[in-house]
């Protein structure tokens, strides 16, 4: 049964763009501190695939992970204080942007290193074997990461034990600064992955529904133990590598073409042409904006966190 765009999911599109706006405010007034990596123009990715993932799966990301925490159930409230230092973020203002985890929702977390969520999440998927959880590891890594090593012994790994994971590369074109296409042979990469015995296919990353169809049936395979499977999902990021960053690699008219084909633009006018109405879109807008507002606004009064407790979760 193949999936439409619906207002729910440009709701939750919405509400990750809006609270990384919101970030990138934080981050010009010295509010957050530290290296930022935002998702705008990513978001119909994480919407999609979450939305058919069940309680018992985990999800691992990247550094650029804010939005895969609010489509897999985190609130803008308790990351807004993670991100700020507060007591009362996700992981008590430990983590901040890139390595925050939110352990009831089986979220195992970004990874700052490029590429190294992927052995995680493979981890996880033989633990959800051995368990017998019923679930699967879902992962998702850049195009970038398609050249790590551990990488490739993660997919190897997965598939000589048909392990239940669903690989998910966000290939938005750049390695950080670098053209994924000046850094392979062919640029297809989900075609490496057959070179595993993976099956590989690719999706437009710009409509949650597509996404949403292709991991369906991704996931159902992976959870009957038919072993892992790989999607690479074409978007674009619409904001640099990093916060600050110049863009000064992209090519003119390059930015507006992808702030064209972006999943918010395309999926207002998807709503529009299938009846729903401005005044309705509106509405769905104004009201993620006040909420982003009070989450913000309670995140800025929370204290931060307490100096004593620095030695807390660690092991020697």
């Amino acid at each position: 049964m193949t999936s439409a765009l619906t207002i729910a999911d440009y709701r939750l599109m919405y509400l990750i763009r809006s609270f990384e706006r919101r970030v990138a405010a934080m981050r010009d007034t010295n509010d957050i501190v530290g290296s930022v990596h935002l998702c705008n123009g990513q978001e119909a990715v994480a919407v999609g695939v979450t939305s058919v993932m069940q309680e018992a799966d985990t999800l691992t990301a990247t550094y650029r992970g804010h939005g895969w925490a609010i489509a897999r159930g985190a609130t803008a409230a308790e990351l807004f204080a993670e991100l700020l230092g507060r007591g009362d973020g996700v992981n008590g203002g430990r983590a901040g942007s890139a390595m925050l985890s939110v352990a009831r929702l089986g979220f195992l977390g970004e990874n700052s290193i490029v590429g190294g969520g992927v052995p995680i999440a493979v981890g996880a998927a033989l633990a959800h074997r051995h368990r017998r959880t019923g679930g699967a590891s879902v992962v998702v890594f850049g195009d970038g990461a398609m050249n790590q090593g551990s990488v490739h012994e993660a997919l190897n790994f997965a598939a000589a034990f048909q392990l239940p994971v669903l690989f998910v590369c966000e290939n938005n074109r750049y390695s950080e600064l670098t053209p994924i296409a000046d850094m392979v042979r062919d640029p297809r990469l989900h075609k490496r992955a057959v070179g595993y015995g993976i099956p590989g296919l690719e999706v437009d990353g710009n409509d949650p529904a597509a996404v949403r169809d292709v991991t369906r049936a991704a996931l159902r395979t992976a959870r009957a133990e038919g072993g892992p499977r790989f999607i690479e999902a074409h978007t674009q990021r619409i904001v640099g590598h990093y916060i600050g960053d110049a863009q000064l690699y992209r090519e003119p008219g390059e930015l507006d073409a992808d702030k064209a084909a972006e999943p918010l633009v395309v999926g207002r006018d998807a709503l529009l042409a299938s009846g729903t109405t401005e005044p309705e879109i509106v509405s769905v807008e104004v009201e993620v904006a006040a909420a982003i507002d009070d989450a913000a606004t309670w995140a800025l009064s929370r204290p931060l966190s307490d100096d004593a407790s620095v030695r807390e979760h660690l092991y020697a």
